[in-house]
Parts: C-alpha cells; structure tokens; sequence
C-alpha cells in the first residue's frame, strides 16, 4: 500500500505503529507513521486476512520511503484478528486486538522506526508498506 507523510507526525508511541487513510493528522496522534494510505484493512485480499489469521502465522511489515530508506517490523497474526477497519492499520506490541489490529506481539512501535524514514515522512515524502504473511503447516 502506498501513504505518505504529515508535518504532525511524532512516531513516539511506544506500543503501537498507525498508518490510515485519512488525509489529516493531529499533534495528539503520535502512533501515526502515515496518512492518505490506498488501503485499510477492509481492503486486504481475502487470501491474506486468512492467513493473518493463523495463529502459525508470522507477519512482516516492510515499510520503504522514497529515498530507499526501510524498516521491517515483525510479529504474529491470530484467529481473533477481525480486519474489519476501512481506515485504519495497527501494529501492535501487546497482544490487544481490535478491528483495526493488522498484527500483535510486534517487535518495534513508531519510537522504535528508522529515523530517516520518519524525517522524510515529517517532510510530507511518500513510502509505501508491504505486509508479508508466512504460515508454517506445523
């Protein structure tokens, strides 16, 4: 999915990452990394929500700005992930689900984001985010 950046974005959250589709961004909203973004969870293929909902499932955000700068957050999905947000997109360091929980058990929040990427996205840059959702059989 593609977003981009916001002169309000703190990405000081210690517990969560946010990227939405709304075009606008408070100062109070320091979970969010991004705005404008082309998806919300409602729209992720079927295919995908299935296997985020695997409790064998390992998830990976890659998150890449337009100077080439990434990042890859990781975690677990979970058979109670509802993926029901048309808005919104949440990684999660604890294990709180909600319909706008993309993962939980993550391993980085916004704090913990590469610091060039949140300059360049505090400049208003473009980045884009992809989910990658491994499922072991066992």
């Amino acid at each position: 999915m593609k977003f981009k950046g916001h002169e309000n974005i703190k990405a000081t959250h210690k517990t969560t990452l946010e990227i939405t589709k709304e075009d606008y961004l408070t100062p109070r909203g320091d979970c969010i990394i991004g705005v404008s973004a082309s998806k919300g969870l409602s729209d992720l293929r079927p295919e995908v929500k299935q296997a985020l909902k695997s409790s064998k499932s390992r998830v990976f955000l890659l998150i890449v700005d337009a100077e080439g700068n990434y990042d890859v957050v990781s975690g677990v999905g979970d058979p109670r992930l509802e993926l029901s947000d048309p808005t919104r997109i949440i990684v999660r360091k604890s294990n709180y689900i909600s319909p706008n929980t993309l993962f939980i058990n993550a391993d980085k929040a916004a704090k913990d984001l590469n610091v060039n990427i949140i300059r360049n996205l505090r400049s208003g840059n473009q980045a884009i985010a992809l989910i990658v959702v491994l499922t072991c059989k066992n």
